[in-house]
């Protein structure tokens, strides 16, 4: 018999299936500034950006960790796309920036086109939620490099801020407020605790009570995008830093904009630890100090503020959407 790339493991017709039909999905994300369609070597997006005096691109990688194998237990692809998008989104809005295109990867060791596309789906429509052109990717099949029905996913965002409208953390100072806005779950860190913990006790399947829900629809909660939530207080200059609370939890992140000379006071018992993160601790005997590292613990991002501003951006998010946890000192 002779040897041929699908008998060592990889199919280019069902590549070819796979970009057939997410090509629909991926145009409903273009806009007036992409120039090309999916195909051609590059994605092609228009840099005239006359609205802004000097703008500036911010760009960050990512992915959603061992999340996904919780995907791959319940057999459940279409979200941890959006997770990934709206991480990246995230990222980029804490320096001031609008997202405006993105590119994802998706790596396999044997491509099934069902389940690329409910992957590649979720890269679709978190990229329209936040006004975010997907312009390229790649789909790659690895025979052996990944265990059989599992995948890895990462993206890359470029987003937008006007250079007088960076946020960095430069302006914090003394009094300033530290405002949380609610996580949907654990969004996209600490799985590898969390599943440690959770999956010697439960099934993914099993519906637990204090949840609400099974524990597998708790743990592939969307990872939350908060672009439309804030971005018109970025572009009204009311916040002095944004810290996204991912891996090292509410205080690793938040210092990392804080300047020299100042200090975090977050008022742990200023809100309530969701569901979730009380079972994953209750169940593996775990710290408050480890917790406290590892997940957001109900708080998905924090705006740093001067403490005059508080009241009109809690008024234009919503009372019940803020949480003030804590201020610099």
């Amino acid at each position: 018999m002779n040897e041929t790339y699908k008998n060592a493991g990889v199919d280019i017709e069902a590549g070819d299936e796979v970009v057939k039909q997410i090509k629909p999905l991926v145009r409903s994300t273009f806009n007036s500034r992409v120039l090309t369609d999916i195909g051609l070597f590059g994605g092609f997006y228009d840099a005239k950006f006359d609205e802004y005096a000097h703008p500036i691109l911010v760009s960050s990688t990512d992915g959603v960790g061992t999340k996904l194998k919780v995907a791959f237990l319940t057999n459940r692809h279409n979200t941890v796309g959006q997770c990934l998008v709206n991480h990246c989104v995230n990222d980029i809005l804490c320096c001031g920036a609008k997202p405006l295109f993105f590119l994802d990867y998706f790596a396999t060791g044997k491509l099934n086109p069902n389940i690329a596309l409910d992957v590649i789906s979720g890269f679709a429509i978190a990229c329209k939620e936040n006004e975010c052109a997907l312009i390229g990717g790649e789909t790659a099949e690895m025979p052996s490099i990944y265990a059989e029905g599992e995948y890895d996913i990462s993206g890359t965002i470029v987003g937008i801020v006007d250079k007088e409208k960076i946020i960095d953390g430069k302006k914090i100072k003394s009094g300033d407020i530290l405002i949380g806005l609610p996580s949907s779950g654990l969004h996209t860190n600490g799985y590898s605790l969390a599943r440690a913990v959770l999956l010697k006790n439960y099934n993914v399947d099993t519906y637990i009570e204090e949840l609400g829900e099974t524990l597998g629809e708790s743990l592939l909660r969307i990872h939350k995008s908060y672009y439309k939530i804030i971005y018109n207080l970025i572009d009204k200059n009311l916040i002095n830093g944004i810290s996204h609370i991912t891996g090292g939890g509410i205080l690793g992140n938040t210092n990392r904009i804080i300047p020299n000379g100042l200090n975090l006071k977050v008022d742990w018992n200023s809100w309530q630890i969701p569901p979730i993160f009380r079972l994953i601790q209750r169940t593996g005997n775990i710290t408050d100090e480890e917790m406290r590292k590892v997940f957001n613990l109900g708080i998905g991002m924090i705006l740093v503020v001067d403490k005059y501003n508080v009241d009109i951006i809690r008024k234009e998010i919503g009372s019940n959407n803020t949480l003030i946890i804590g201020e610099v000192v």
